[in-house]
């Protein structure tokens, strides 16, 4: 992989920042301004919350303010105060930094709520509030104040950090699940897989438990405001997160870059202990963004329903409008996963036959021969840019275009719908993909450790169990890093694109589309 006769190991090194560094990155960022901008639409329908003043309306962009001043006094937990000093602590400090971030955006947010959050208010219309206050139609009343929207945000923060604390359990090899997985490969390549499958499949139980928990309990306190003030709260410690997620393609960049230059087996085995951390870290980030992509489509999704007012009219699942572009919602995260796999392995085909070409070509290059000349690593790097972009086209149409089709030709219950059945097709196979991936990677490098025995013999490098843990890694790499980390782009882009063209999609036949289809 990091040998330096490959041509594809620059392209490896350099494919590690853009997706773990820059696509996470903007994956987060962009979560966080989608939930931001939700939490505002919604507020923004609200009588009392417009009427209490800017501070109130804009209360919010606070919740990210404050949490950027939180991860920074945070920040010097791991360099200053608990530096690592072993194998064995480098992510026990990187999940202190995490806990100590989300206790500082608790207690901090308390204060800031009291602050700027009126003592009793109600979303909705001037005529809704009113109602409410005089206690007419009390069943659609919902009392609002701080402690609610405080008890929202805490639940955001603390539900992230426990997704990212079982998300490590499910991909760290210091835990049972990726060890059995390990062992599981003494038998071949396929056992690998099956039981890097059902790890993934089991690994989505508590994260989505947790996230239905949140919702309910933000629902039940805020409506749907209080769905997009927890998603503001999961992505509170967003700084610390990304900074942690980010951690694992630097050491994975420095283990390669160690056996490049052919350094000492010392530096390699350390590095190689940093990498498994970084693999794991990588893991908890991407089940941060999961977990926030969810709450965000949600909350978009309730802005979108605000929006139309559907709410109006009322959801019927029964609804055969509904119902149906519900299983189709439910469906399209799968068609989108089958491009995105496909493509990588396209892009895959294209990259193996340019490296055996070098080989072939270049004299000396795969003896090691002294003096040989170098390996085309730009070249291999043009053809994994060409094909990324060329790859994402399908996929980024399909994502885009569906729920401006159906609203313009079905209306709006349809759009409701598919939005309701993508997002959550979608968090399973996020969750899945992701989960399975990471555990495959650590499982390699567990038998790598040497950690594995069979039979009184120490399974290394090079052994036929080794064998088949790569093939599980390499299966992983495009479920982890291309088609998991994806599927957040297709829940919050499908319901973003449906928020920013709701009041087109209410104009065509008030709601019910060209084809007039009859709502409830």
């Amino acid at each position: 992989e990091d040998d330096p006769r490959n041509p594809a190991t620059i392209a490896d090194n350099v494919g590690d920042n853009v997706g773990d560094v820059a696509g996470m990155g903007s994956d987060l960022f962009g979560s966080f301004g989608e939930a931001t901008c939700a939490a505002l639409v919604i507020a923004a329908q609200s009588h009392d919350l417009v009427s209490a003043g800017w501070d109130t309306l804009i209360f919010p962009l606070y919740i990210s303010s404050v949490g950027i001043l939180v991860c920074i006094a945070t920040s010097f937990v791991a360099t200053d105060f608990r530096p690592v000093r072993s194998e064995a602590s480098i992510e026990e400090v990187l999940k202190t930094q995490l806990t100590l971030s989300t206790v500082g955006m608790t207690v901090a947010m308390f204060p800031v709520c009291a602050m700027f959050m009126p003592q009793e208010f109600y979303l909705g219309p001037k005529s809704f509030a009113s109602a409410c206050v005089e206690g007419v139609n009390t069943s659609k009343c919902v009392t609002m104040g701080p402690m609610s929207a405080f008890c929202c945000i805490a639940a955001g923060l603390w539900g992230g950090l426990i997704i990212g604390f079982v998300t490590e359990y499910y991909t760290s090899h210091s835990y049972s699940p990726v060890r059995e997985v390990a062992r599981s490969t003494e038998t071949g390549a396929a056992t690998n897989i099956i039981y890097g499958l059902a790890l993934g499949y089991k690994s989505t139980i508590i994260p989505v438990g947790i996230l239905a928990g949140i919702v309910f309990v933000a629902f039940s306190l805020m409506d749907m405001y209080g769905v997009a003030l927890a998603a503001l709260g999961m992505l509170g410690t967003l700084s610390t997160c990304l900074a942690i997620d980010v951690y694992g393609p630097i050491c994975d960049n420095a283990g390669g870059i160690a056996e490049m230059a052919e350094l000492p087996e010392a530096v390699r085995e350390k590095t190689d202990a940093l990498d498994a951390a970084g693999n794991t870290t990588a893991a908890i980030g991407k089940g941060f963004a999961i977990g926030s992509a969810a709450l965000v489509s949600l909350a978009l999704t309730a802005a979108f329903v605000t929006r139309t007012e559907v709410l109006e009219n009322g959801v019927n699942l029964l609804n055969p409008t509904v119902f149906a572009f519900l299983l189709i919602g439910s469906m399209l995260p799968y068609w989108f996963s089958a491009m995105t796999m496909k493509s990588v392995g396209i892009a895959a085909m294209e990259m193996v036959k340019e490296v055996k070409r070098q080989f072939d070509t270049i004299p000396g290059l795969l003896e090691g021969t002294p003096g040989h000349a170098p390996p085309d690593h730009a070249k291999c790097i043009a053809i994994s840019t060409d094909a990324s972009l060329r790859e994402m086209i399908a996929p980024a149409v399909l994502v885009m275009t569906t729920p401006l089709l159906f609203g313009i030709f079905l209306g709006v219950d349809a759009v409701a719908g598919l939005l309701a059945g993508a997002i959550s097709s979608s968090i399973q196979m996020a969750i899945s993909a992701s989960n399975t991936g990471g555990a495959w990677d650590n499982a390699k490098k567990y038998v790598e450790k040497g950690a594995v025995v069979i039979n009184g013999v120490v399974q290394r490098k090079g052994s036929e169990l080794h064998k088949a843990a790569v093939v599980g890694d390499t299966v992983g790499d495009p479920l982890k890093d291309t088609s998991g980390p994806a599927l957040n782009i297709v829940m919050k882009l499908m319901a973003i694109l449906s928020l920013v063209f709701a009041d087109f999609f209410r104009s065509i036949n008030d709601g019910a589309g060209l084809f007039d289809l009859p709502r409830n």
